[in-house]
């Protein structure tokens, strides 16, 4: 069984002044919230654990926390899906041999009554249909990568979403809002893999998808050794090249949920 984990025990060590307890096999992976919430990496590792006799550590955040993670060099790989702030680690020197793994793509949920209209709009109708009815949506606001793609729509939209009524920062994981919105019967943006995962749990409905602007690539990068010497850096390369072979390749294909794929393997 994959060993998770959790962000604030983590953190809690590092104010202590206590340093984590890791084996030299050990890996510390950062990652966004759809890749745990999904289900998919409890699928996947544990085949990257077996045949290589390590434990991957995984702290599950935010994208924008994950490579912050990776910055300060409290991890050694992150699998993340924030494109540009992806680049600007590594132009940075943050980050090295950045891959690409896997998509899915972003979709916009709500209840079955949809009370704005945004049923089979286009992304950026739905969130001015949104704004116009004053109804409530409830975002990540976690700087994780869906949290900004939120973001590039409501700029592209026109809308100022901190001006309207019924918006709601939550600051959470994406299977936390998606529960957030379902009681409160209001809308998200969530990827694919996720709403999946929770829809029984929330009964909202997949409204908008299939706009191109909704895609949703993954990557996988090592942090730089040359940055943080302390950091597994070998474990990280076996993991991308496993993770990016055709064998991990495989698996992320193989993982489904109500046998639904829910992503999309594209390494090159």
């Amino acid at each position: 069984m994959t060993s998770s984990f959790r962000i604030p025990c983590f953190l809690f060590l590092l104010l202590a002044g206590i340093a984590p307890a890791y084996s030299a096999s050990d890996l510390r992976l950062a990652t966004t919230t759809s890749t745990e919430n999904s289900g998919l990496l409890n699928t996947i590792l544990p085949l990257f654990e077996a045949k290589y006799g390590t434990k991957v550590r995984v702290i599950s955040v935010g994208s924008g926390k994950a490579m912050k993670l990776g910055e300060n060099g409290d991890v050694d790989v992150v699998l993340v899906h924030s494109r540009g702030d992806e680049e600007k680690f590594v132009a940075a020197g943050f980050g090295v041999n950045r891959r690409d793994v896997m998509y899915n793509d972003f979709i916009i949920v709500g209840p079955k009554s949809d009370p704005a209209g945004i049923r089979d709009s286009d992304v950026l109708k739905a969130f001015k249909k949104i704004a116009a009815a004053r109804s409530r949506f409830v975002s990540r606001g976690d700087d994780s990568g869906t949290h900004k793609m939120e973001q590039s729509y409501w700029k592209a939209a026109g809308v100022e979403p901190a001006a309207m009524p019924g918006y709601v920062s939550a600051g959470l994981g994406m299977g936390e809002v998606l529960m957030m919105a379902a009681e409160m019967q209001g809308y998200t943006l969530t990827d694919r893999a996720t709403c999946a995962a929770y829809r029984a749990k929330t009964g909202l409905e997949i409204l908008v998808s299939g706009d191109t602007r909704l895609f949703n690539p993954y990557a996988v990068i090592a942090v730089n050794p040359a940055r943080h010497p302390g950091v597994n850096y070998p474990g990280a390369m076996q993991f991308i090249e496993w993770l990016t072979s055709s064998e991990g390749q495989a698996a992320i294909a193989a993982f489904r949920v109500d046998g639904e794929q829910l992503f999309f393997p594209n390494a090159r």
